[in-house]
């Protein structure tokens, strides 16, 4: 999140604060506290996971696609162990998502870009992830999403007296018209085909009334898609929800149920939680603890996508509350950030995955007028692609900690 949004969601929840009498919209009742982890979304038992509670579930997921990794690669005429296993997590970043579009594309053309066992998203990587865990054949529309939209494309500003009696300062409509133009019913049995073969797309959402990060398994909702009519909505609208900034867009709802009684969760930007995610750093000690080995003994490496810079957005600040505290937001927003690479990196040397690393350098210095500026998005793109087509120098440790330890 840039610090203008930070800036007007601030200022919306101060003036929000002034109108708590006025009629907001309306909700069904939201999941008791004791039941949050009981909510399940009709139809399909397995379409999410609590990584902060009961992790049986996710295990048990893990389990059944190594499985069906398994079977296909010996359908495939192979024998002895699996092949390595690469990992990709995406980060949030709003229309800096452009920089792993490009660097994807441009790995492409570079002609090493692995199939990936696990792909995770978060923000504007859930919109990036389903197109990077299809592959190559998906680069065109990657290209198109993050180098042909306009502002308009993504959301319509409320009026004043709008924006504060309901939800969000904007519209986000756009935006889902834009997920569902390329998120169709073929694109969805293209994932669930993948998934049936052991390949897993996680994206990353934060239910507010919880306030827990909640891991959708879109490959399985992909799949759920052939039999149960709602899936295709339920996979749009989590893209849109993941992407939904707090404040600046409105959160979505979803109707859950408990004991057969319907609720609703109100989910917003992943990145509310964490801003990039590969798996719950307790889910192997916990998997040990019941006996299950959830980690082949094969070669596994983690690429990390940090959609933004990671030097420091220098600007000179006025000397005014609602501007000082949006940058002070903005600031709190790009730490969390740098943090999560730390996390990821600490769990990689505990799991013995190959760390990789990439980000916006400080080299990129197209200015960013507006959000969802083409000029900037192109060149961005054009940037991610031209490391991308060169081969990336991935970076093997998080930004800091080389020069920590090499003073």
């Amino acid at each position: 999140m840039r610090c203008e949004t930070a800036l007007i969601t601030v200022l919306f929840t101060v003036l929000l604060s002034l109108l708590q009498g006025c009629a907001t919209p309306s909700r069904l009742g939201a999941v008791p506290v004791k039941d949050t982890t009981r909510a399940s979304i009709p139809g399909i038992p397995n379409a999410r996971f609590w990584v902060d509670a009961d992790l049986n579930p996710l295990i048990r997921e893990d389990i059944k696609e190594f499985e069906r990794e398994e079977v296909e690669w010996a359908r495939e005429g192979h024998r002895g162990p699996l092949p390595p296993a690469n990992y990709l997590a995406i980060s949030g970043g709003g229309d800096d998502g452009a920089f792993g579009a490009g660097l994807l594309v441009g790995w492409t053309q570079a002609g090493d870009r692995p199939t990936f066992k696990l792909v995770t998203g978060v923000s504007t990587g859930a919109l990036i992830a389903p197109f990077a865990f299809l592959g190559s054949e998906y680069d065109d529309p990657l290209r198109a999403v993050y180098t042909q939209v306009t502002p308009q494309d993504i959301a319509i500003q409320r009026g004043l007296l709008a924006a504060l009696t309901s939800d969000a300062i904007a519209d986000n409509q756009p935006l889902f018209t834009l997920i569902s133009k390329y998120f169709t019913p073929d694109l969805l049995a293209r994932i669930a085909e993948e998934h049936r073969k052991g390949r897993l797309l996680f994206i990353g959402t934060t239910n507010l009334d919880a306030r827990r990060p909640v891991v959708w398994n879109m490959g399985a909702i992909a799949e759920a898609a052939g039999h149960n009519p709602q899936a295709l909505e339920l996979f749009r609208r989590i893209l849109l929800a993941s992407a939904a900034i707090p404040g600046e867009f409105p959160p979505v709802m979803f109707d859950v149920e408990v004991d057969g009684k319907p609720y609703q969760e109100m989910h917003v930007d992943g990145g509310a939680m964490r801003q990039v995610f590969l798996y719950p750093a307790n889910l192997s000690a916990t998997a040990r603890q019941e006996g299950i080995q959830v980690f082949a003994r094969r070669v596994r490496k983690a690429y990390i996508i940090r959609n933004a810079r990671l030097d420091p957005d220098w600007a000179t600040v006025e000397r005014s509350t609602l501007t000082i505290a949006g940058h002070a937001i903005s600031a709190l927003i790009e730490t969390q950030g740098i943090g999560d690479l730390y996390q990821l990196y600490v769990l990689a040397q505990r799991d013995h995955l190959d760390f990789n690393l990439a980000y916006i350098g400080a080299d990129f210095t197209v200015e960013h007028q507006e959000d969802f500026d083409p000029r900037f998005m192109r060149a961005l793109f054009d940037y991610g692609y031209q490391l991308g087509r060169k081969g990336y120098p991935w970076q093997k440790v998080p930004p800091g900690l080389a020069v920590a330890k090499n003073p």
